[in-house]
């Protein structure tokens, strides 16, 4: 008997498991999200292109500052392309920056060319448009809106990160049946290679590459935060390394999804609450909030 047939065989029995096929809504939006990827994907390359041109100009202003397309770099490498001595773009520096006032004026004294600063104005309008167009397609893929919310009571998981996981996994886990299933199919559970008691390879399988690429940036924010992620990726990261222990933060992640959507239960980690913290920053806030539409009345002295 051929393997089709067998297979035949066996469905008309009942005994074959149907693979996750998702709704046509989200299709949809899948269609949405994947080109999404592809606009992110092409602002990081015009980003690095942006950062390569000043290199080669002799203005190191991404040495000064963490984020060179933040509000104040921007403003900045805008006021460079318009010819503003080093003296007047300084004035666009935010006080907020650790570097001094003297390293930034060091950092901007450079050698622009004219073709300098008509590469930089091309690759400035060309991220904005980008830019833009990205803000459109997340104004599209904010759906579920309970879920994005519980979601992201996740450390390192933000709104847009919750979307696209949603999109490719969806809301029901029945559909998977366990979080190993969810893992298999995602391929972040290691494969167990074994012959005569020797283990031959623990390479990844195939799977999903949109929702490992969205856990391992998922991973990656957890390690730095103050949760029970970041003592598990110091414990891991010494024995199995940078990547190997990436992997096992973002399939310890996708458990914790498979789990939290099921039972519609927040996220409660061990080493922080971070419902307390949560309302500990906002609390100012919303207290001004409430005042401000006179829900609440201020104490008069």
């Amino acid at each position: 008997m051929g393997d089709a047939h067998w297979l035949g065989t066996l469905a008309r029995a009942g005994l074959l498991r149907g693979s996750f096929v998702p709704p046509a809504k989200l299709r949809e939006l899948r269609l949405i999200a994947r080109q999404r990827q592809k606009l992110v994907g092409q602002l990081a390359s015009e980003n690095n292109r942006l950062h390569k041109v000043l290199t080669d100009s002799d203005v190191r202003l991404g040495v000064v500052v963490s984020d060179l397309h933040g509000k104040s770099a921007r403003a900045m490498v805008k006021a460079i392309i318009d010819g503003d001595p080093p003296s007047d773009i300084l004035r666009h520096a935010s006080h907020r920056l650790k570097a001094t006032r003297e390293e930034i004026f060091d950092a901007l004294q450079g050698s622009l060319t004219a073709s300098h600063c008509f590469v930089l104005d091309e690759l400035m309008h060309h991220i904005e448009e980008i830019e833009t167009r990205i803000a459109r397609f997340d104004a599209q893929l904010q759906s579920e809106r309970n879920t994005l919310a519980l979601l992201q009571t996740i450390p390192g998981v933000d709104l847009i990160g919750a979307a696209m996981l949603l999109i490719e996994i969806g809301t029901d886990m029945d559909a998977f049946g366990s979080a190993d299933r969810l893992s298999y199919w995602v391929g972040v559970c290691p494969g167990n290679k074994e012959s005569a008691g020797k283990r031959k390879s623990g390479r990844l399988r195939k799977g999903n590459l949109y929702v490992r690429r969205l856990l391992c940036e998922f991973a990656h924010a957890a390690s730095r935060t103050s949760s029970v992620f970041k003592s598990k990726f110091q414990c891991l990261a010494v024995r199995r390394g940078y990547k190997r222990t990436i992997i096992a933060i973002g399939h310890k992640i996708l458990r914790t999804i498979f789990f939290m959507v099921k039972r519609r239960e927040h996220y409660q980690d061990s080493a922080t609450d971070y419902e307390a913290l949560s309302v500990q920053r906002n609390a100012p806030c919303w207290i001004k909030a409430l005042t401000k539409f006179g829900f609440i009345t201020q104490a008069k002295a």
